[in-house]
């Protein structure tokens, strides 16, 4: 195994780690995005009617069928609060970080696979393979983003990342297209509209594996730059790191406040992304007694996509003439109004098209630079623990704002205050970034400090 230090910014390296934000995308897009919310949801209520309950303790309803998706993704992200730091922690001081990645991308394209068995009365089956796709997911990314620090320097990182993004979206547009094509055409191919989305299912777990083949061919290997206490096992020296890690956060006070910041406003934006669909779904056909149309979901998740590639471009370069911190402080002012859009305003298509592409202009902008931003700030050997903390609220891994989604849902019986709710994580996290002080932050991790933060 080549354990040599790589030279930063290599091109085929660089190609090799953006094409796993192609990859995964087939799941965050086709799969969170557009299908399995509305599909578990649908069965569930065939199965226990509109708000029936699925799981009940001393007569209390725990779990209705409107709230079993979005407290299905709390759950995911729940169990990663205790999986990824570890996890994290250990592939800092090991050659392991592109080993690690490579599982928890298998597992979780596996688990995508098994939601092609989740029908009938078999929601709560679908539920456990859709917690196992996404938790999954979420730790792929924790190793998929400390590799960022490893593979460009300082002055390149808002551009690859906003390129991993804007390739991300170009893999989501064409799964997006491929499955429209097959669930409009379903009665063409002789299958029924549910086995084609089952076969969307599978489809992109397919995807996601293959495709992820060119990251594991491109990235490099590197000599950690600390090693492990001696003495201690795997999993004890783990979370000693884990520890150990929190510790030196707290010592480094802009940094965790960042931190905090992004765990807020992002949760609020993979909230709005993961429930968005079921939100169109339901206010617009559900509620008004209309059978649901996907194509609607399909044209919406496009539009999204398609508007991304160029809003991820469009935020790096006003953080290239401003900064990081205004570019993002400027999206989350739009993802406020968004959720206000959705809860005032939204009684027609056209209208979901309107919101969807504004959340495809804002959402790769946001998320790419918070993720590039956050990585100057880290001390060097660390990457994949401070990760693996940051990655509570990366893509598809929100665990308070589905929580707070869905029991808002089941209190009033309706989707829309539900994500008028959502804005408390934009304003509330908007406000602690204000106060952040991103250049000390930078300067106390001992990195240097660009100009454009």
């Amino acid at each position: 195994m080549d354990l040599t230090t790589p030279r930063k910014d290599d091109r085929k390296e660089i190609f090799g780690w953006v094409m796993y934000d192609f990859a995964n995308h087939a799941f965050f897009a086709v799969v969170l995005g557009v299908l399995v919310g509305s599909y578990l949801t649908e069965l569930a209520q065939q199965a226990v009617g509109e708000n029936g309950v699925i799981i009940s303790l001393a007569g209390y309803d725990l779990v209705t069928a409107k709230s079993m998706f979005s407290y299905s993704v709390g759950l995911s992200v729940f169990l990663q609060i205790f999986v990824l730091p570890i996890m994290g922690a250990i592939a800092d001081y090991t050659h392991l970080k592109k080993a690690f990645m490579a599982v928890f991308c298998y597992l979780g394209a596996i688990g995508c696979g098994l939601l092609f068995f989740a029908q009938g009365n078999l929601y709560l089956f679908g539920s456990v393979a859709f917690i196992l796709a996404n938790l999954s997911a979420g730790a792929s990314i924790v190793f998929f983003n400390s590799f960022l620090n490893d593979i460009t320097s300082e002055e390149n990182r808002d551009k690859v990342s906003s390129w991993g993004f804007a390739i991300g979206y170009t893999g989501a547009t064409i799964t997006l297209i491929l499955a429209f094509v097959l669930l409009s055409s379903a009665t063409k191919f002789g299958i029924s509209v549910e086995m084609a989305e089952r076969l969307c299912f599978l489809g992109s777990g397919i995807w996601w594996g293959v495709f992820s083949l060119f990251t594991f061919k491109f990235l490099k290997n590197r000599m950690p730059v600390r090693t492990a206490p001696e003495g201690k096992g795997m999993i004890a020296a783990g979370l000693g790191e884990v520890a150990a890690t929190f510790r030196e956060l707290f010592k480094l006070k802009n940094t965790l406040r960042f931190l905090a910041a992004y765990l807020l406003y992002n949760d609020g934006i993979q909230t709005v992304i993961t429930m968005s669909g079921l939100f169109i779904t339901q206010e617009l056909f559900v509620a008004k007694g209309l059978p649901a149309d996907n194509s609607v979901l399909f044209i919406a998740f496009l539009i999204a996509q398609v508007v991304g590639i160029v809003g991820a471009l469009t935020f790096e370069r006003i953080a290239h003439f401003t900064s990081s911190k205004t570019a993002i402080l400027v999206s989350l002012a739009i993802w406020s109004a968004i959720v206000i859009y959705g809860f005032a305003l939204l009684q027609t298509i056209p209208q979901a098209y309107v919101m969807s592409g504004a959340i495809g202009f804002v959402l790769g902008g946001s998320q790419a630079l918070s993720r590039s931003l956050f990585s100057k700030m880290i001390p060097k050997g660390r990457e994949s623990a401070f990760f693996g903390i940051y990655a509570i609220s990366e893509r598809g891994t929100s665990w308070l704002g589905p929580i707070v989604f869905g029991l808002v849902a089941q209190l009033t019986n309706s989707y829309r205050p539900a994500i008028l709710a959502l804005i408390f994580f934009f304003i509330v996290g908007s406000v602690i970034l204000l106060l952040t002080d991103t250049q000390k932050a930078i300067k106390e991790a001992g990195n240097e400090v660009p100009t454009n933060v």
